[in-house]
């Protein structure tokens, strides 16, 4: 096992063990090492890989010499077995339908991300079958634990990548997020989690746009987040849209000292949700620390508790994951059943393909209505503060696929402050501000449309007054 200096190098945020590298101060086989001896260590018991490639890290670190210019060059990290592909690697969705499959060629985020940046990626990361919940526990690979209580779930979709993240297997890892995959895991794990705009990150080479899903990482600090969102950020040959760039890079917001914003807190949830007190406390003692940095903080509520909304958004994600299903069945021959896929996804499947064009029509014309309200109910303040989870990081198993739409729904309670802004499109960041018990305690801080350097420079501010990137669990 590492030394405990070199384990301590894989808590330092990724953005230092780069100018660490690029220094010569340690090598990137160091760092690589010091992650494949971690993950050994530990990964029996949170479970967060789902591959390692030692052999494939080696290799590249091997290639990294000092001065390389890149952002992240020599720095390890982990790739979410959703989404992107990685060329030459098995892409599963943590589903049985997908068989062996192996993309031959990588996804635009992935290819940003080793060959832009210049990270080397040692493995992909837990994640429940096909990204459907925030808690990651599929049949093909088992639960994800959270490094601060293995009883209790790291979160999803971005399970696995949270929980390597936290346990420090790496410094910073891949995610995504359609309904909260981000910020969810973050907030469970006492991570930093960016969901950026719509339009922002590019889905080349498949997509030309994606209504709800966005990628970014989980990472400790603010500074982390910013830069590699500078490495992703922006347009790719054929995108159908884009965000507009910022006038300076995202990291240039770090340094910025923001003054006399105007910031709601809204507790009242999108969806019927019994929201924990510690969870309310939370975003209360979030608006007292903002108010002292010298923002005008009050308390509203928002109109976006629509009754609708949760059924208008389940066909809408329905939809999208039966189409996953239906690309699983192709590449893999299965024909989609109970013996390789969960009664969720068979359930949103059979839904999807039941449902009338006109109806699906119907709810994405709702959620673009309701993505116009979301917009203009927050568009009175520079940011809303909001819970992440209206409940703290629920046990392992409480929330089972095998259950069918009740699963759903449990999952719905759990956390119904993160989907209504991936239909908004707007910019989110969870914040690791508090503990409680021994757990994280996050708040989730909303920008306006395309606003991520607004966003980043007050999470950092945020930050710097209560600093959270030396909190580790006791592993």
């Amino acid at each position: 096992m590492a030394d405990a200096t070199t384990t301590d190098l894989l808590f330092r945020p990724a953005t230092e063990l780069a100018r660490l590298v690029r220094e010569g101060e340690v090598t990137s086989r160091e760092l690589v090492e010091a992650s494949l001896e971690r993950i050994e260590a530990l990964d029996d018991r949170l479970n967060a890989f789902v591959l390692v490639d030692a052999e494939g890290a080696r290799a590249a670190a091997d290639a990294i010499e000092p001065r390389d210019p890149r952002p992240f060059a020599g720095v390890p990290i982990a790739i979410k077995d959703i989404g992107p592909a990685w060329a030459g690697k098995p892409l599963t969705f943590g589903s049985h339908l997908f068989g062996d499959f192996v993309p031959p060629l990588h996804g635009n985020v992935v290819r940003r991300l080793l060959d832009d940046a210049g990270f080397v990626p040692v493995g992909k990361t837990n994640v429940p079958e096909m990204g459907i919940l925030n808690v990651t526990e599929s049949r093909r690979h088992g639960p994800a634990r959270n490094p601060w209580d293995p009883d209790r779930t790291p979160g999803g979709s971005s399970g696995g990548a949270a929980a390597a993240t936290a346990a420090g297997m790496v410094p910073i890892a891949h995610g995504n997020d359609g309904g909260g995959s981000i910020r969810i895991p973050a907030a469970c794990c006492g991570l930093v989690g960016l969901k950026p705009a719509r339009g922002r990150i590019s889905h080349a080479p498949v997509l030309g746009e994606n209504f709800l899903a966005i990628d970014g990482v989980v990472s400790r600090t603010v500074l982390d987040t910013a830069r590699a969102l500078d490495v992703l950020a922006g347009y790719e040959l054929g995108d159908a849209s884009w965000a507009p760039p910022p006038a300076e890079p995202f990291a240039a917001a770090v340094d910025r000292e923001p003054a006399g914003l105007r910031i709601a807190l809204a507790l009242n949830p999108p969806l019927e949700a019994e929201l924990d007190p510690v969870m309310e406390r939370a975003v209360r003692e979030a608006g007292e620390l903002l108010a002292s940095l010298g923002h005008e903080v009050e308390e509203t509520e928002l109109p976006w508790d629509e009754p609708d909304l949760f059924r208008e958004f389940t066909k809408v994600w329905a939809v999208g994951i039966g189409a996953t299903v239906d690309f699983a069945a192709r590449v893999s021959g299965l024909e989609p059943g109970p013996e390789n896929a969960e009664a969720l996804t068979l359930a949103l499947w059979r839904g999807a393909k039941s449902l009338d064009p006109l109806e699906y029509m119907r709810a994405m014309v709702a959620m673009q209505s309701f993505g116009r309200l979301v917009v203009s109910a927050t568009s009175r303040w520079d940011a809303v503060i909001t819970p992440v989870m209206a409940q703290r990081q629920v046990r392992i198993g409480e929330i089972d696929p095998e259950s069918g739409m009740e699963a759903f729904q449990r999952a719905g309670r759990f956390t119904p402050y993160t989907a209504a802004i991936n239909v908004s499109g707007q910019p989110a960041i969870s914040l690791p501000l508090f503990e409680d018990a021994g757990l994280p305690v996050p708040v989730q801080a909303i920008g306006r449309p395309a606003g991520e350097w607004d966003l980043l420079a007050l999470a950092a501010q945020v930050e710097r007054a209560r600093p959270w990137a030396d909190r580790r669990p006791a592993l």
